[in-house]
């Protein structure tokens, strides 16, 4: 005979409902704080999720699609730095800001905390003039990036990667260039084995090239978020799939990219065009040379 079931206590129902409606209010107040907070800091779902964790309380923030639009940057305190014929056209993002140092420019990015381009212009004259300097290994957290976008030094310690410059100290001219690299703005989380070896070559190869070349060479050395990439360090910085190097001499006409997974296993490799670096990154770096550009053999 089957067991008779116990009528619920009307006292324990009430109760329950309670907790469930609790619990929807407690989702909601920290919603709309959340929420407040983000329109404050010009933000938007994405913010959101940087602040808490949306599917822990229930909610799900939509997916960020890309808009398809792009943006041309300005630098307007700094254009020494980018080859002449207009600036470089990348993906639409919020929280993007241009930062000039004294030796090359940055395109930070609030979301990822790490630079996303940095633009150089190295000749003879500076490879030898800062041959010789001494690094000055004092990182810092730039200032001028709102604290809740930028990277602080707590994020690398114990993380495993290295605080990768993308302006190499190697590059710098002067002491206070060399200071400046240091930045945490430059600085993107690599991996060690990468950033020591193959990474490293392809610094001292750019240099080289940049010391007999007969004029001002340009290089813009930038960080690539490959989709489905959810790698963070200090549950803040994000780490890139990829790294690449676009070196253009415009005496000659060329142009040429190192393109590098940042992975321990990564070995240096040939480079590749110009027109295969838009294409995988959907960044214009170079408008004047559009995909005429050659690649150097």
């Amino acid at each position: 005979m089957p067991r008779k079931k116990k009528p619920r206590s009307p006292s324990r129902s009430r109760s329950r409902r309670a907790v469930s409606r609790f619990s929807r209010l407690r989702r909601l107040l920290v919603l709309a704080f959340a929420a407040a907070v983000a329109a404050l800091q010009g933000g938007g779902w994405d913010y959101l999720s940087d602040w808490l964790d949306l599917e822990g309380f229930g909610i799900t923030a939509p997916a960020l699609k890309p808009t398809g639009q792009q943006v041309h940057t300005r630098f307007a305190g700094c254009p020494q730095f980018f080859a002449p014929g207009g600036m470089p056209a990348v993906p639409s993002a919020p929280r993007l800001r241009e930062l000039c140092f004294d030796s090359f420019a940055v395109l930070h990015s609030g979301q990822t905390r790490t630079p996303l381009i940095v633009a150089e212009r190295l000749n003879r004259r500076m490879i030898e003039q800062g041959q010789g300097l001494a690094r000055s290994d004092r990182f810092y957290a730039d200032a001028r990036v709102p604290s809740f976008e930028r990277a602080e030094l707590d994020d690398y310690r114990g993380s495993g990667y290295s605080r990768g410059h993308l302006a190499p100290a190697g590059d710098m001219p002067t002491p206070a260039a060399m200071a400046q690299s240091f930045s945490l703005a430059n600085m993107v989380p690599q991996d060690q084995t990468h950033n020591a070896g193959p990474w490293a070559d392809i610094e001292a190869d750019t240099r080289a090239y940049a010391k007999r070349a007969a004029g001002d060479v340009y290089v813009i050395t930038g960080a690539v978020f490959g989709q489905g990439s959810r790698r963070l360090i200090g549950g803040r910085v994000a780490v890139p799939t990829h790294l690449f190097k676009l070196v253009y001499d415009p005496r000659r006409k060329r142009a040429w990219a190192h393109w590098q997974e940042n992975a321990p296993r990564t070995q240096a490799g040939r480079p590749v065009s110009y027109a295969e670096l838009v294409r995988r990154t959907n960044m214009e770096l170079l408008p004047a040379l559009h995909e005429g550009a050659q690649r150097v053999q």
